[in-house]
Protein backbone atom coordinates (compact mmCIF):
# COMPACT_ATOMS: atom_id res chain seq x y z
CA UNK A 1 0.00 0.00 0.00
CA UNK A 2 1.58 3.54 -0.93
CA UNK A 3 0.98 6.33 0.94
CA UNK A 4 -0.43 9.67 -0.66
CA UNK A 5 2.33 12.19 -0.79
CA UNK A 6 1.35 15.39 0.13
CA UNK A 7 0.77 18.28 -2.58
CA UNK A 8 4.13 20.54 -2.43
CA UNK A 9 5.64 23.33 -4.44
CA UNK A 10 8.98 22.64 -5.67
CA UNK A 11 11.72 26.05 -4.30
CA UNK A 12 14.81 26.71 -5.42
CA UNK A 13 16.94 29.15 -3.85
CA UNK A 14 21.13 29.99 -2.94
CA UNK A 15 22.04 30.03 0.37
CA UNK A 16 24.55 32.26 1.97
CA UNK A 17 26.56 30.84 5.06
CA UNK A 18 27.99 33.92 6.76
CA UNK A 19 30.16 34.25 9.66
CA UNK A 20 31.93 37.07 11.80
CA UNK A 21 35.07 36.17 13.87
CA UNK A 22 35.54 39.21 15.84
CA UNK A 23 33.25 42.05 17.70
CA UNK A 24 32.71 44.89 15.40
CA UNK A 25 34.35 47.60 15.78
CA UNK A 26 31.97 50.40 15.34
CA UNK A 27 29.13 51.40 18.00
CA UNK A 28 25.92 50.11 17.07
CA UNK A 29 23.35 52.52 15.99
CA UNK A 30 20.53 53.42 18.51
CA UNK A 31 17.16 51.85 17.98
CA UNK A 32 14.39 54.29 17.82
CA UNK A 33 13.70 56.02 21.22
CA UNK A 34 9.98 53.97 21.32
CA UNK A 35 11.93 50.39 20.57
CA UNK A 36 12.75 47.98 23.15
CA UNK A 37 14.52 44.56 22.57
CA UNK A 38 12.69 41.73 25.40
CA UNK A 39 14.38 38.42 26.02
CA UNK A 40 11.12 35.84 25.90
CA UNK A 41 12.61 33.60 28.51
CA UNK A 42 9.49 31.03 28.46
CA UNK A 43 8.69 31.83 24.55
CA UNK A 44 5.33 29.43 24.02
CA UNK A 45 4.92 27.75 20.75
CA UNK A 46 2.10 29.81 19.84
CA UNK A 47 4.32 33.11 20.77
CA UNK A 48 6.96 31.65 18.83
CA UNK A 49 4.68 30.82 15.79
CA UNK A 50 3.05 34.19 15.85
CA UNK A 51 6.86 35.72 15.86
CA UNK A 52 8.15 33.11 12.64
CA UNK A 53 4.77 32.90 10.80
CA UNK A 54 4.24 37.14 10.58
CA UNK A 55 7.95 37.81 10.05
CA UNK A 56 8.71 35.13 7.50
CA UNK A 57 5.57 34.78 5.69
CA UNK A 58 6.49 36.61 2.86
CA UNK A 59 9.88 35.12 2.30
CA UNK A 60 9.26 31.74 2.57
CA UNK A 61 9.98 30.79 6.36
CA UNK A 62 8.72 26.90 6.16
CA UNK A 63 10.60 24.48 8.06
CA UNK A 64 9.43 25.36 11.48
CA UNK A 65 5.67 25.66 10.35
CA UNK A 66 6.23 22.12 9.95
CA UNK A 67 7.58 21.25 13.30
CA UNK A 68 5.40 19.64 15.40
CA UNK A 69 4.22 21.56 18.52
CA UNK A 70 5.88 19.09 20.51
CA UNK A 71 9.07 19.30 19.09
CA UNK A 72 8.89 23.38 19.31
CA UNK A 73 8.23 23.08 22.63
CA UNK A 74 11.06 21.15 23.37
CA UNK A 75 13.26 23.51 21.06
CA UNK A 76 12.05 26.93 23.10
CA UNK A 77 12.85 25.02 26.50
CA UNK A 78 16.61 24.66 25.54
CA UNK A 79 18.44 27.06 27.51
CA UNK A 80 20.84 27.02 24.52
CA UNK A 81 17.99 28.74 21.98
CA UNK A 82 16.80 32.15 23.24
CA UNK A 83 14.12 34.16 21.68
CA UNK A 84 14.57 38.54 21.55
CA UNK A 85 11.56 40.32 20.17
CA UNK A 86 11.30 43.71 19.21
CA UNK A 87 8.70 46.17 20.21
CA UNK A 88 7.81 49.57 18.66
CA UNK A 89 5.72 52.07 20.90
CA UNK A 90 4.81 48.64 22.66
CA UNK A 91 3.56 46.42 19.61
CA UNK A 92 5.62 44.05 18.55
CA UNK A 93 7.57 44.81 15.34
CA UNK A 94 10.29 41.86 14.47
CA UNK A 95 12.20 39.39 16.62
CA UNK A 96 15.90 37.21 16.50
CA UNK A 97 16.76 34.16 17.93
CA UNK A 98 19.72 32.80 19.20
CA UNK A 99 21.16 29.05 19.30
CA UNK A 100 23.96 28.44 21.16
CA UNK A 101 23.91 24.52 20.67
CA UNK A 102 27.33 24.31 18.23
CA UNK A 103 29.02 26.19 21.29
CA UNK A 104 31.92 28.32 21.14
CA UNK A 105 29.55 29.19 18.06
CA UNK A 106 26.58 31.62 18.61
CA UNK A 107 24.17 31.65 15.21
CA UNK A 108 21.76 33.59 14.26
CA UNK A 109 18.77 31.05 13.35
CA UNK A 110 16.15 33.92 12.64
CA UNK A 111 15.94 37.57 12.40
CA UNK A 112 13.71 39.53 10.94
CA UNK A 113 10.96 42.41 10.91
CA UNK A 114 7.32 42.34 10.51
CA UNK A 115 5.95 43.76 7.25
CA UNK A 116 4.43 46.67 9.63
CA UNK A 117 7.94 47.71 10.48
CA UNK A 118 9.47 46.78 7.03
CA UNK A 119 11.01 50.16 5.18
CA UNK A 120 11.29 52.44 8.25
CA UNK A 121 15.22 52.53 8.59
CA UNK A 122 15.62 50.09 11.75
CA UNK A 123 16.61 46.73 10.58
CA UNK A 124 20.12 47.36 10.30
CA UNK A 125 20.21 48.91 14.20
CA UNK A 126 18.05 45.76 14.96
CA UNK A 127 21.03 43.44 13.70
CA UNK A 128 23.43 44.97 15.29
CA UNK A 129 21.64 44.32 18.42
CA UNK A 130 21.29 41.26 17.84
CA UNK A 131 25.00 41.27 16.86
CA UNK A 132 25.50 42.57 20.17
CA UNK A 133 23.56 40.53 21.86
CA UNK A 134 25.63 36.92 20.60
CA UNK A 135 29.36 38.33 21.50
CA UNK A 136 27.69 39.07 24.80
CA UNK A 137 27.90 35.59 25.44
CA UNK A 138 31.64 35.55 24.53
CA UNK A 139 31.54 33.20 21.37
CA UNK A 140 33.91 32.37 19.08
CA UNK A 141 32.34 32.78 15.96
CA UNK A 142 29.05 34.38 15.17
CA UNK A 143 27.05 32.97 12.00
CA UNK A 144 23.78 33.45 9.95
CA UNK A 145 22.58 32.52 6.88
CA UNK A 146 20.37 34.08 4.36
CA UNK A 147 18.83 32.50 1.03
CA UNK A 148 17.87 34.22 -2.53
CA UNK A 149 14.08 33.94 -0.92
CA UNK A 150 15.12 36.86 1.92
CA UNK A 151 14.46 40.17 1.86
CA UNK A 152 16.81 41.57 -0.89
CA UNK A 153 18.23 43.92 1.23
CA UNK A 154 19.33 41.14 3.90
CA UNK A 155 22.76 40.01 2.32
CA UNK A 156 23.54 43.97 1.98
CA UNK A 157 22.37 44.68 5.91
CA UNK A 158 24.45 41.44 7.10
CA UNK A 159 27.32 42.41 5.17
CA UNK A 160 27.15 46.01 6.67
CA UNK A 161 27.26 44.48 10.16
CA UNK A 162 30.40 43.12 9.84
CA UNK A 163 29.39 39.24 8.66
CA UNK A 164 31.37 37.68 5.35
CA UNK A 165 30.51 34.70 3.00
CA UNK A 166 31.99 31.43 4.04
CA UNK A 167 29.70 29.87 1.81
CA UNK A 168 27.10 28.97 -0.86
CA UNK A 169 24.87 25.91 -1.64
CA UNK A 170 21.77 25.09 -3.70
CA UNK A 171 19.24 24.31 -2.21
CA UNK A 172 15.60 22.77 -3.28
CA UNK A 173 12.81 23.07 -1.26
CA UNK A 174 9.33 20.66 -1.20
CA UNK A 175 7.14 23.76 0.47
CA UNK A 176 3.87 22.01 1.74
CA UNK A 177 1.07 23.42 -0.46
CA UNK A 178 -1.48 23.42 2.87
CA UNK A 179 0.81 26.19 4.06
CA UNK A 180 -0.43 28.36 2.26
CA UNK A 181 2.70 30.63 1.58
CA UNK A 182 3.03 33.09 -1.06
CA UNK A 183 5.94 31.44 -3.16
CA UNK A 184 7.68 34.22 -6.01
CA UNK A 185 7.60 32.82 -9.70
CA UNK A 186 11.18 33.64 -9.40
CA UNK A 187 11.95 30.91 -6.75
CA UNK A 188 9.51 27.88 -8.36
CA UNK A 189 10.92 25.34 -10.25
Amino acid sequence: MRLAREPVTRVGVTVTFLRMDARPFSAAPSLPQDAAVTHLRSCTVAQYRYLYDTVGADYVWWLRRTMPDHHLAHLLRDPRVSVHVLRLGGEMAGFFELDRTHWPVVNISYFGLFPSAVGRGIGYAFLRHAVDTAWAMRPRVVTVNTCTADHPRAMPTYLRAGFRPDRQVWEEWNVPVRLGLSIPDALRL
